[in-house]
């Protein structure tokens, strides 16, 4: 493991994981082509990296299709060029888009996806700005 996925480890390990939102979460690459960090029990295919990537290219998209990530599929809620959120049932999934990497989240069934959204969307704007 290389030093830069190091660092994205501690995000998903402190940020993400440590906020006590999400059971789930992950960083991929900043050009969506693979996955950088992820907690236990995160997965994601390399076909939905790859849908995903096409999601943030097209996002009205996701509106039909919905998001896979782990093998579940989510309804979409919300896509933009910056972020998609999805739901499956009680549950659901945040993805938001940074200048160096992607964040990827997911919280269950006792956890508001508009309070998740703003951890992961914090984090994001965290790691945008200049250092």
């Amino acid at each position: 493991m290389g030093a830069h996925s190091a660092i994205w480890q501690g995000y998903v390990d402190s940020s993400l994981m440590g906020s006590g939102q999400f059971d789930k979460a992950g960083i991929l690459s900043y050009d969506i082509s693979a996955l950088e960090a992820g907690s236990p029990g995160f997965t994601i295919s390399p076909q939905e990296i790859a849908a995903l990537k096409a999601s943030f290219a097209d996002p009205s998209s996701v509106f039909g299709t919905g998001i896979t990530v782990g093998g579940e599929k989510f309804v979409c809620i919300r896509a933009d060029d910056r972020s998609i959120y999805g739901k499956k049932g009680k549950e659901g999934i945040v993805i938001v888009k940074a200048a160096s990497a992607v964040m990827i989240a997911h919280h269950g069934k006792d956890v508001q996806t508009p309070n998740a959204a703003n951890v992961v969307e914090g984090l994001v704007d965290y790691i945008n700005k200049p250092q």
